[in-house]
């Protein structure tokens, strides 16, 4: 089984990734066309030399590589994919051959956790809008990480049932660290990430946004809220 986990930016799309590659049986590939994203549109995102350097830049290559050979002859691939980084002209008929399953987080948080990171996101940024096409392109179950971090093993069992797949326990626990999958990109984004050993519990109070990110989060809210709509429930 080929999985494209398609998810905005600062979600638990990390997590996911490391909840898979647990699986004796699952190989993991991190956000492999956000190199060629960075490399056609040019914006100044955190450490973009370093993942130009690092990472295949050619989206034909990597469309390619998302259909060959699984890494370690594993028998499942977990595809970590940002809708934001698929632009137009990429190739996508590679995703008609994979399980899509899209990961969604409230807007308010996303632009809280972003915007400490990377300043003055805007609505491309953060891949609400991007994210509805790629579902109506790509149908597939919707997971909203609110419910997973409530309950971790009643979620990851609905969807591994969801998409044929059986349930592995060890999804559920992992070590802390970084891992040998992880893009060059980890060493700004993944520190809390790479402190954990499971699913977080539930989140505290909604984050209080003002000015601009008030905005941004409010102008997210209706795609979020067409997604949830679907989510799946256990």
């Amino acid at each position: 089984m080929r999985i494209a986990m398609w998810s905005g930016p600062r979600n638990i799309s990390t997590a996911m990734m490391y909840a898979f590659a647990n699986r004796a049986d699952c190989a993991a590939w991190d956000e492999p066309f956000y190199a060629p994203y960075l490399a056609e549109t040019g914006l100044a995102h955190p450490m973009a030399a370093e993942i130009l350097a690092q990472h295949e830049t050619n989206p034909e290559i990597v469309a390619q590589r998302c259909l060959g050979p699984i890494p370690g002859e594993k028998a499942h691939f977990y595809m970590k994919h940002m809708p934001l980084h698929m632009l137009a002209q990429f190739p996508l008929d590679w995703a008609d051959r994979c399980v899509n399953v899209h990961l969604i987080r409230h807007p308010a948080r996303v632009v809280a956790s972003y915007s400490a990171k990377r300043e003055n996101p805007t609505l491309a940024d953060i891949g609400f809008a991007q994210q509805v096409a790629f579902f109506q392109r790509f149908p597939g179950p919707v997971l909203d990480s609110a419910d997973i971090r409530e309950n971790p093993a009643g979620m990851i069992q609905a969807l591994c049932a969801e998409i044929g797949l059986p349930f592995d326990p060890n999804m559920l626990v992992w070590s802390a660290g970084p891992r040998s999958f992880d893009g060059i990109w980890a060493a700004h984004w993944y520190h809390q990430v790479h402190k954990s050993t499971g699913f977080a519990g539930a989140e505290g109070p909604m984050p209080a946004l003002e000015g601009e990110n008030a905005a941004l989060a409010q102008a997210a809210l209706p795609y979020y809220q067409a997604l949830a709509a679907q989510k799946l429930q256990c």
